[in-house]
């Protein structure tokens, strides 16, 4: 190896560990440097249970929800041939550019008990800001490019052949699309799911602004997290983010086994 090449090679890890790795193994190490039982504690705490487990129902909503739309987008975009096609592009991108604080701040004027439905929602019973159903919105908004965005360059290497000739040979277009289509862009639409889920359990921004913050109620495990840090709980807010550590480790890990699948399968 060239000298030129193990410099830029010291130079990239240094960078990774100055900003990544070392401030993830000092919060694992200051959680855990009391012990184990306080950090325990704090995560089998009745709030941080809830926040855990709330987090996890907006992930199992938002992300399927997401999963039907960009399946049904990624067809659109590369096997619909209509005016328009790259705005929509850009409009399913949209998330990727946007804060996600203004996606809550525009959720608040939209269905906000003074936006444009808000009253009418609230008068029926219906209340979607600073509630649940609020937070499942900014959080598929936020999560919402990536099953596209993954499974359009699959489909666009699959081609049309078997499709057509799935057609030619008398099946429906629900048939095709179960038959053919689908286990030929599987592993594109797995791999979208695993990011929109990772994006899904770390939102924060928007969720915030859309929440209302209650503890017990309305908190999900990042906005646990700084809870407990301002008010000095540093053992909790270091343990939930572990947490959230650990469920992003999972989720790497699960994205490398997708990976190697999906070379396996091409290799193949």
């Amino acid at each position: 190896m060239s000298f030129s090449k193990l410099g830029v090679r010291t130079v990239a890890l240094g960078y990774l560990a100055l900003l990544l790795v070392g401030p993830v193994a000092m919060i694992f190490y200051r959680t855990f440097e009391g012990g184990i039982a306080p950090v325990w504690d704090a995560v089998t705490a009745p709030n941080a249970v809830h926040a855990f487990w709330l987090s996890i129902e907006i992930v199992a909503i938002a992300v399927p929800l997401n999963t039907a739309f960009g399946v049904g987008m990624a067809l659109l975009l590369e096997r619909g041939k209509f005016r328009g096609r790259a705005l929509l592009g850009m409009l399913v991108d949209l998330p990727f550019a946007i804060s996600p604080v203004v996606v809550g701040l525009a959720l608040v004027l939209v269905y906000g008990k003074t936006g444009w439905f808000g009253d009418w929602l609230i008068g029926h019973g219906i209340q979607v800001i600073f509630s649940v159903p609020g937070m499942v919105i900014a959080t598929a908004i936020v999560s919402l490019p990536f099953v596209a965005r993954e499974t359009i360059p699959v489909l666009r290497e699959l081609g049309t052949d078997a499709e057509q000739a799935a057609s030619t040979l008398g099946a429906s277009g629900w048939q095709t699309f179960w038959r053919i289509t689908l286990p030929g862009i599987r592993w594109g639409v797995v791999y979208g799911v695993v990011l929109s889920t990772a994006r899904a359990l770390g939102e924060f921004g928007a969720v915030s602004i859309v929440s209302g913050r209650i503890e017990g109620e309305t908190q999900t495990l990042p906005l646990y997290v700084q809870a407990r840090f301002e008010n000095f709980d540093i053992t909790g807010a270091y343990a939930a983010a572990v947490v959230l550590a650990l469920l992003a480790f999972a989720t790497l890990i699960l994205m490398n086994l997708l990976t190697r699948r999906t070379r396996a399968d091409t290799a193949v």
